[in-house]
């Protein structure tokens, strides 16, 4: 088990969009904007999918993690925190996905 955590990847993409590292990945895809980075993290997701799919539970993992830093990343150049995110699945949490989905109104 590892005690890496979301919260340290958001710190390592935040520290790496603003760094001035021409070598690093991340600060070349966050310069490209949010519709290449939304594109990548699409990309990743597919690619998860489809390991899923097949029983790659090696690749799975593999694209998941993927999927995470990509997710991080579109989060960063939308200026949205993983606190924000975590927010809103706690107060989810508080009734089942059924009640939520029957609390919205219909527009």
């Amino acid at each position: 088990m590892t005690n890496f955590t979301l919260s340290d990847l958001e710190v390592i993409v935040a520290a790496r969009a603003n760094s001035d590292d021409e070598m690093s990945y991340t600060r070349k895809l966050i310069s490209k904007g949010v519709s290449k980075c939304a594109q990548k993290l699409g990309e990743e997701a597919v690619e998860t999918a489809i390991a899923a799919v097949e029983g790659d539970r090696d690749g799975v993992a593999s694209e998941a993690a993927d999927l995470l830093y990509h997710l991080l990343v579109v989060m960063k150049v939308s200026d949205v925190s993983l606190d924000e995110v975590l927010a809103k699945l706690a107060a989810r949490t508080g009734q089942t996905g059924l009640e939520e989905k029957a609390s919205r109104t219909d527009d």
